[in-house]
């Protein structure tokens, strides 16, 4: 395990950088620079190509377990394409696709990658660029070069992937194709020209990389703890930089700055969600009708939902709190109920426990809280069967977490199938809990007018709300509590470190820091 040591060096933004320390002993970082892997400077994580040969390994591991995988298969993956935007030249910034930076590690766009099972030999094509692009991008790298940055057997150029394969003359290709459960899209094919000179088998490989990619290696896990702790302090030096009277955005810049300069993560996992007031109740706010573009008030519950990404791998963070940094009465009601399912899920979860029994166990916490705090009235085993928790948290308890921030594996051939009833559906995943998955706990209340008024017009679910209590919380927004754990023998382990009780958190607040200037007053442009 990585441990990390944090020492101030820019009192203006509480810049700090991690010194790493592994099993007791300082890890050079500078000379770590100098060997094959990927770090973003010596204050940041180095992560060894180790780690993707790893991955091979294991992928190699179960296709040879497997009777279906005849001797001599190879597998054939194409990673991602440069795209531009709409019909520009304007290029997005490249992020390689999943399963390929999976296997390879590689960075750069147009590559293909091959593997021998029996043997886990390693092959890359790299694209043949002009030697005018040089003076776009910088020095072209060789063959021998690239074969050394990512520490692979052979490195040869695309358009000779089909002559350097006739003589490995494998029995078959296994390629990927298979759909992620999260947004219904199917992961591209390899293809290349000659490729039907081959026996290719696109059914074989998915489900077995896919199951690779839930259980986590351990060098898997040094990076998702690194890109945790980040994303842990980059919350909290939101917390203590928020002012009423800011802009949403300014607490979503807050944090994107703090994860890339402090931890070297240029990317974020998804957009941010920085909510405040009424907007907490948008389950994914900061999209293009809503992007974090509303005026922060005094006294607004914030839940904001972040994650830095680096090496590729994700995290996935919510915290909600007071923008004043003052908890009322009616925030420690909802905030202590959403604690309390939080607290009861991360003391339950362990190998062998199903997910759908979590979600039901963080729902009935909720309830009971809720209706002990006056909101609803009745028996919670009757509501729970009245579907009413769905009201309240439309979203499943959380999901599966690795290089995708939804990552894959919810809902394999031979897992349990998606439930059917009314927030159970929600579920990313109904699967038994097993050592080394990755996984979110999050929960949350959410008062929503369009959820609101549906159970009130329903017999069914309107007899457990009291209405005027009810009222009382329009407009409250919501509150989620988001942890990304490790299943471990007999428990978790919770990589995010963030203050969480309500004590804990005024204490951090309290300790303010300015960091965003005042807006000027007078006039505005036009």
């Amino acid at each position: 395990m990585l441990v990390f040591k944090f020492s101030a060096i820019s009192s203006a933004l509480l810049v700090s950088f991690p010194e790493c320390v592994r099993d007791g002993h300082k890890f050079n970082m500078a000379e770590s620079l100098l060997r094959a892997g990927f770090s973003k400077g010596e204050h940041t994580l180095f992560v060894s190509n180790n780690l993707f040969a790893d991955n091979r390994r294991r992928l190699c591991q179960r296709l040879t377990e497997n009777a279906s995988v005849p001797e001599n298969a190879f597998i054939l993956l194409q990673g991602g394409e440069s795209l531009s935007l709409y019909d520009t030249d304007v290029e997005y910034v490249f992020r390689q696709e999943p399963y390929f930076h999976w296997m390879f590690g590689v960075k750069e766009p147009d590559f293909y990658g091959v593997v021998e099972v029996s043997t886990a030999k390693t092959m890359l094509f790299m694209p043949r660029l002009p030697e005018d692009f040089a003076i776009w991008i910088g020095r072209l790298l060789s063959k021998d070069e690239f074969k050394k940055m990512y520490s692979v057997d052979e490195v040869h150029y695309v358009d000779d992937i089909a002559t350097v394969l006739k003589k490995c003359n494998p029995s078959v290709l296994l390629t990927l194709t298979g759909m992620n459960t999260d947004s219904g899209l199917t992961v591209r094919e390899a293809a290349f020209d000659g490729i039907n000179e081959f026996t290719v088998d696109n059914k074989l490989l998915h489900p077995e990389i896919a199951e690779c990619r839930v259980i986590k290696s351990d060098l898997e896990l040094e990076v998702l703890r690194y890109v945790n702790k980040i994303s842990s302090d980059a919350h909290i030096h939101v917390m203590r930089t928020i002012r009423s009277g800011m802009m949403e955005y300014q607490a979503e810049a807050t944090f994107l700055n703090y994860i890339y300069v402090v931890g070297g993560c240029r990317y974020h996992s998804y957009t941010c969600i920085c909510s405040s007031g009424e907007n907490g109740s948008l389950l994914h706010y900061g999209h293009a009708n809503s992007p974090n573009d509303k005026h922060i008030n005094d006294g607004d519950m914030c839940l904001f939902d972040m994650g830095g990404s680096y090496c590729g791998y994700s995290s996935d963070i919510t915290c909600s709190f007071p923008a004043n940094g003052k908890f009322t009465k009616d925030q420690v009601i909802i905030y202590n109920a959403v604690l309390n399912a939080n607290k009861a899920v991360m003391n339950a979860a362990k190998p062998g426990v199903s997910w759908v029994d979590m979600h039901k166990l963080a729902n009935r916490v909720l309830l009971t809280d809720l209706r002990d705090a006056g909101l609803l009235q009745g028996d919670v085993g009757e509501m729970m069967e009245a579907g009413l928790a769905a009201i309240f948290q439309p979203h499943g308890l959380g999901h599966f977490m690795g290089l995708d921030v939804h990552d894959v594996g919810g809902y394999l051939e031979g897992t349990p199938s998606r439930p059917t009833e009314p927030g159970l559906n929600k579920l990313r995943t109904a699967r038994v809990l097993e050592k080394g998955m990755v996984i979110t706990i999050e929960p949350g209340c959410y008062f929503s007018d369009v959820l609101l008024d549906k159970a009130l017009a329903n017999p069914k679910q309107a007899k457990f709300l009291v209405r005027q209590v009810i009222e009382r919380f329009r407009n409250f927004g919501g509150v989620r509590i988001e942890d990304d754990v490790i299943i471990m023998e007999d428990g978790v382990e919770n990589m995010t470190k963030v203050p969480r009780t309500i004590e804990e958190i005024e204490a951090v607040m309290e300790n303010k820091i300015d960091l965003v200037p005042a807006a000027p007053s007078g006039k505005t442009s036009a």
